[in-house]
């Protein structure tokens, strides 16, 4: 009777000792993080390696712990909510996105977290309750920040004080709509500037909004954030430099292909910072509990080589004011 007792109390022993190997030898579950932009690969392709690079330093490494689902809208705006939809069905734990896709994304699924690394205006837009309160499924960061528009005029303004008419190219397909314009607009009026309206809603657009800024005389340039003039960027850069437009645009990325002058929040902060809120949330944290956070970090950057192929000179007192200056 002993030994047939001892004997079961040894299979026991093997099995649960057995049962602890296995369990320890099956691999953690993958986690994945989808991606989800409007512009094209190529042009955000910056800021989305300042989020992996994030990651990494996180203690996330691709093809071991997480994979990383990439969805590009190209500038096609209406290719969104197919690709969020590729998402869902691929069921990532989180998605990471920005600008328009925003709102796509949280059409498409109500329960999968979403961050935003770039939302124009969060609570406005519906996206969060709240910025200390987000509630819902999505939270992020914001690209808000007082009198944007304005400092990008005045900026341009300082730097050419002859020029008296602006040509403004704006997405109205944009996460800010309208009211990019309504802001531009009164930036313009407080420093005295004409500003001329250059609409683009699809990429049949450009050509005639360029027709319509030569004919009307335009003596400058300035654009804000949107899908499409992002995926046009060479389009638009070759028209200020062909028309020897002094231009100011919303992000680096122009300037470091060869547009004129920026001011913006640095997008690669954001991105950066954003691998923190994905780290959260993988670990527990639901975004309802996670405040949305502002810019932190601003950039003026100045192209000299620029400056000199379309013949102006950028005042001394401006190019000090500069955070980076390619020469």
């Amino acid at each position: 009777m002993k030994k047939t007792i001892l004997l079961s109390i040894l299979v026991v022993v093997v099995q649960l000792a057995v049962g602890v190997s296995t369990a320890a030898q099956q691999p953690a579950r993958i986690l994945r993080i989808g991606i989800l932009i409007a512009p094209s690969a190529s042009f955000i392709s910056a800021r989305v390696e300042a989020l992996r690079q994030r990651l990494r330093e996180l203690g996330y490494v691709e093809g071991k712990n997480i994979l990383i689902e990439y969805r590009y809208a190209e500038g096609k705006l209406e290719r969104l909510p197919d690709l969020a939809a590729e998402l869902v069905r691929l069921k990532v734990d989180v998605i990471v996105t920005g600008g328009p896709a925003i709102l796509v994304a949280k059409k498409a699924s109500a329960t999968i977290p979403i961050v935003f690394a770039t939302a124009a205006d969060p609570v406005g837009s519906g996206l969060v309750s709240s910025l200390a309160r987000p509630g819902g499924n999505v939270t992020g960061l914001s690209l808000m920040a007082p009198d944007l528009d304005g400092k990008r005029l005045e900026l341009l303004k300082e730097a050419f004080p002859k020029v008296a008419r602006v040509a403004f190219l704006w997405d109205s397909g944009g996460s800010r709509g309208g009211l990019a314009l309504t802001e531009m607009e009164a930036a313009a009026k407080a420093l005295g500037l004409k500003l001329q309206s250059l609409e683009v809603r699809s990429l049949d657009d450009f050509d005639s909004a360029f027709a319509r800024a030569k004919r009307d005389g335009a003596q400058a340039l300035i654009t804000t954030p949107g899908p499409l003039i992002n995926t046009q960027q060479r389009q638009v850069l070759d028209f200020a430099a062909k028309n020897r437009l002094p231009a100011m645009y919303p992000s680096s990325e122009f300037v470091e292909a060869g547009g004129l002058m920026s001011y913006a929040p640095s997008y690669t902060d954001l991105f950066r910072r954003a691998a923190d809120f994905v780290d959260k949330i993988l670990k527990g944290t639901k975004p309802a509990e996670i405040p949305v956070e502002q810019p932190m970090k601003f950039e003026f950057v100045i192209n000299l080589i620029a400056a000199k192929q379309i013949g102006v000179t950028i005042p001394p007192n401006v190019l000090v004011r500069a955070d980076r200056v390619i020469r």
